[in-house]
């Protein structure tokens, strides 16, 4: 009797094996152990020629404490904060329209938020220091129409910063918050328009409610990459609006402090796994983060 239950179960478990085999393997290979690596080297020392050692230390932690490093924390949360903040003022009543309507137009508009993912976001936002610049598009035909008489310092600042991280993530707020929008039950719409409920009553007490999943996580996919898209702030804040990802990315390169840009990493990662417990905890859809 146990001889076959052990083969029904060899058999059951061999396609299983095969189906999650490869993919285990791989996810083995690009993220555990590369997590597992910048772990250790987090916990390593550099010489005098900034050569790694295996000389096991915490002071790569303690440096995290600087105070110039604490004031760009500061920076990149605000920066993150408001990136949020402004894809959800604009991505709800786009990601609403998009899923409430009914004509053929609903396609052409879903597709408006999939095109930019076509493009690197590297190219995009060059795009936008060209069309800021000083000579830029937006400068010269401001010049043109007389509405100002010399250029508009309009680059390398926090709001050309926030401006670029929208552009670049507002479509991981309109996906999350469409597909909680489409999900709500028109009916109940009616019953409170029916109950004497005004729009505005209707939209704050059943509405929000009922797509706050949507909103919860979409702001945990733009809150976390904000915090790492130190390309947008290189090009468009100029050095003056740094977020966590240009310390990391300065660390590995002209700093040539491995250890460091890896203890940096890591507290990245934790504040990521911190921000998807708590919004579990919250009852988000984990399914909508893809995790």
């Amino acid at each position: 009797m146990a001889g076959k239950i052990n083969h029904k179960f060899r058999a059951n478990a061999l396609p299983a094996m095969i189906m999650v085999g490869p993919v285990a393997v791989i996810m083995l290979l690009l993220v555990a152990v590369p997590l597992i690596y910048v772990a250790v080297m987090s916990f390593c020392s550099i010489d005098e020629y900034y050569n790694l050692t295996s000389d096991f230390t915490l002071s790569n932690y303690g440096r995290l404490a600087n105070s110039d490093y604490i004031k760009i924390y500061g920076q990149s949360l605000l920066i993150a904060f408001l990136t949020t903040v402004m894809c959800i003022l604009i991505g709800y009543p786009f990601s609403y329209f998009i899923a409430r309507t009914k004509s053929k137009r609903k396609k052409i508009l879903y597709m408006l938020v999939i095109i930019p993912f076509w493009t690197n976001s590297l190219i995009r936002i060059y795009g936008w220091r060209t069309f800021l610049g000083t000579s830029g598009w937006l400068n010269s035909a401001l010049m043109a129409l007389n509405i100002i008489s010399e250029p508009l310092d309009l680059l390398y600042k926090n709001g050309t910063t926030v401006l670029g991280m929208v552009y670049c993530l507002i479509p991981f707020m309109i996906l999350p918050l469409y597909t909680a929008i489409e999900k709500l039950d028109g009916t109940l719409l009616e019953a409170s328009a029916d109950l004497g409920a005004r729009p505005v009553s209707t939209f704050f007490k059943v509405i929000l409610p009922l797509t706050s999943s949507g909103i919860f996580s979409g702001s945990l996919m733009v809150f976390i990459p904000c915090l790492g898209y130190f390309f947008v702030a290189d090009i468009l804040g100029g050095g003056n609006s740094d977020v966590i990802g240009n310390l990391i990315e300065r660390q590995f390169q002209s700093g040539n402090n491995w250890p460091l840009g890896a203890a940096l990493s890591i507290i990245l990662i934790i504040v990521t796994l911190v921000l998807v417990k708590i919004y579990q905890k919250l009852g988000g859809d984990m399914d909508a983060l893809g995790v």
